[in-house]
């Protein structure tokens, strides 16, 4: 189910940098990731690639040198769903504490 205006901004504030893109069906949250090499940013982009089978639940994401933006979507609803931000919360559990220094794998 997709969740509400108010639903949505009490979860934005739950979860930090996370932003709203987009809008209408294309409505999603957002963060990106900055990280010191392309190595490191692949690494993340492989870390969130095989959570997002785990969940089956795929975000878009935009893959630059040192950075990654993650966009959560739920298709099936047309917009935000709770699955959404919970996968951002796993995604941020993979960045660790500092993505200057690359992602917490382990």
């Amino acid at each position: 189910m997709a969740l509400t205006g108010p639903q949505i901004v009490a979860k934005l504030a739950q979860t930090p940098d996370w932003r709203l893109s987009g809008d209408g069906e294309d409505l999603a949250i957002e963060k990106t990731f900055r990280f010191a090499s392309y190595l490191h940013t692949l690494s993340f982009v492989n870390a969130v690639a095989f959570l997002a089978e785990q969940q089956d639940h795929h975000p878009d994401m935009l893959v630059g040198y040192r950075s990654c933006s993650v966009r959560w979507r739920s298709h099936d609803v047309k917009g935000i769903s709770a699955r959404d931000f919970e996968c951002a919360v796993l995604v941020d559990a993979l960045s660790g504490e500092s993505t200057q220094s690359g992602p917490h794998l382990g």
